[in-house]
């Protein structure tokens, strides 16, 4: 037995609870032979009077026993506050071989553990269960939070730290997998701050059209040659786009692309029969309108709430423009067969572009969706005739763009996932303007597509993801396809 005073006075303490429930037994026996001679109101007054000493010894008891526990906290016992090294014992008997107290009652949190991993309260009504740890959230399994036993609002956090774990804890945990899926269909990953993102993609259109060369005579019968016509082209774009995290909400990146064009020109008419086939091709390749933007992050997400990012994007007029591009005749045994006499790589155009886009993660599914809009700015140009020989000055003023969208997304492990999505873009039609004129629409010039998506991702390591996509036209004013990986990597 230790000879330390402190350590035999919580001993004797414990040594007296037993004997004074005895003597609070016996004295209750004693009482209840005296109430049988005493009529219904004694007896009442004398039971009143036994409720009120009992509640008074209870109370009694309770100091006591709260009056140990701070003893035995103030010895380091194990589990309470003991130093390093007793986290081990911390679910075992107290050194003097009597179980390590349980807080009383009233300083119990609601759900609160108990300490040495106990899922139940002191009135033995179960409380949630442990974490997969068998300890406090944010502490080491078998240890015991220091603030155990002491009383605190439900739901509170502790002063050991732990506010701002709770808060993180509010946010969902993504994968690196859905990861992946934000930076792709949503926005930029603000907690990079340097992403280089490389990517190639071919886009591929196949049109068909009808061309007539003559003249219609008593407006009835045609006279001339009927052609159909039919244009093959694959656009092939490699970019570059840089993003920069300025602050964990906001993002700026710039977007360089370098295109080039092919196109197949096939029409019949050759040598004057119109079963007979002609074609030409044409090549192009320049550096494309480069964008750059700015994304803001309005909400992060939440178990209640979505992701909401907003973004800014310009877009300059870099690239080779469409405008005053001459229509030449390539190959002379057939006046048919013409096409420009080389491809544009750019708009033409500055536009500005404001977007939303939402994403919220039901691990481990991932939805998202968009909604933008495009102004693109009028622009005076010199010539845009496409007739050799001939000029044609004049403004020009482009449909502004809705676009909207939205897709879902599966994270089938930690590393991988697919998605699919919708895109719709409208845009009305385009208007020109000659030198003191008004504005006048261009025929056929309204369009509206409608794509398919569907993508793959793949992380590599923490730093390389590899995104694959494939999107289908779903409108005459789509293209046919597209196909294209990208390689963001983030340092």
């Amino acid at each position: 037995m230790k000879n330390d005073s402190g350590t035999r006075a919580p001993r004797s303490a414990l040594a007296a609870i037993p004997v004074a429930v005895m003597l609070f037994a016996l004295s209750q026996g004693a009482g209840a032979q005296a109430l049988a001679g005493q009529s219904v109101e004694e007896r009442l007054n004398t039971l009143m009077r036994v409720v009120d000493e009992q509640q008074r010894q209870i109370h009694s008891l309770e100091r006591q026993v709260t009056n140990l526990e701070m003893a035995q906290r103030g010895r380091g016992a194990p589990g309470y506050g003991g130093p390093a090294g007793s986290e081990a014992v911390a679910e075992q008997p107290g050194a003097d071989g009597l179980p390590v107290p349980l807080p009383p009652l009233a300083q119990v949190s609601p759900g609160a553990p108990a300490p040495g991993g106990s899922t139940g309260t002191a009135t033995g009504v179960p409380v949630n269960p442990p974490s997969p740890d068998n300890g406090a959230p944010g502490v080491p399994a078998g240890a015991t939070p220091a603030t155990a036993g002491t009383s605190r609002p439900a739901g509170s956090a502790g002063t050991d730290g732990t506010v701002g774990q709770t808060q993180k804890a509010a946010e969902p945990v993504r994968t690196q997998a859905e990861e992946a899926v934000v930076q792709r269909e949503h926005a930029p990953l603000f907690d990079h701050k340097l992403t280089l993102d490389w990517g190639i993609s071919d886009t591929y259109y196949d049109r068909r059209q009808l061309q007539l060369s003559g003249f219609l005579a008593l407006d009835a019968i045609f006279l001339g040659n009927i052609n159909l016509g039919q244009t093959k082209s694959h656009q092939v774009m490699a970019d570059l786009d840089t993003r920069y995290g300025l602050t964990d909400r906001m993002s700026i990146d710039v977007d360089v692309p370098y295109i080039y064009r092919h196109s197949d020109f096939i029409v019949g008419g050759a040598g004057g029969a119109a079963n007979s086939l002609s074609d030409a091709s044409v090549n192009s390749n320049a550096i494309g309108d480069v964008n750059f933007g700015i994304y803001y992050q309005f909400l992060k997400e939440t178990n209640n709430l979505p992701d909401v990012v907003g973004s800014l994007r310009v877009k300059a007029p870099t690239g080779t423009s469409p405008f005053g591009i001459k229509v030449v005749q390539l190959a002379p045994d057939n006046t048919n067969l013409v096409a420009p006499s080389k491809l544009p790589t750019g708009t033409g155009f500055w536009n500005i572009t404001a977007g939303m886009s939402v994403l919220k993660t039901y691990d481990p599914v991932v939805l998202f969706g968009s909604v933008s809009y495009t102004y693109n700015i009028a622009r005076s140009f010199a010539d845009i005739s496409s007739v050799s020989g001939q000029t044609q000055p004049a403004t020009v003023k482009l449909g502004d763009i809705v676009q909207f969208g939205g897709g879902v997304a599966l994270a089938f492990s930690d590393k991988d996932s697919a998605s699919i999505s919708y895109t719709m873009a409208i845009e009305p039609s385009s208007k020109t303007k000659s030198p003191g004129g008004s504005y006048v629409n261009v025929p056929g010039s309204e369009t509206t597509a409608s794509v398919l998506n569907f993508g793959l991702n793949h992380v590599v390591n923490k730093h390389l993801t590899i995104n694959g996509a494939v999107s289908v036209g779903l409108t005459p004013d789509a293209p046919n396809f597209v196909v294209g990986v990208r390689f963001p990597y983030t340092f």
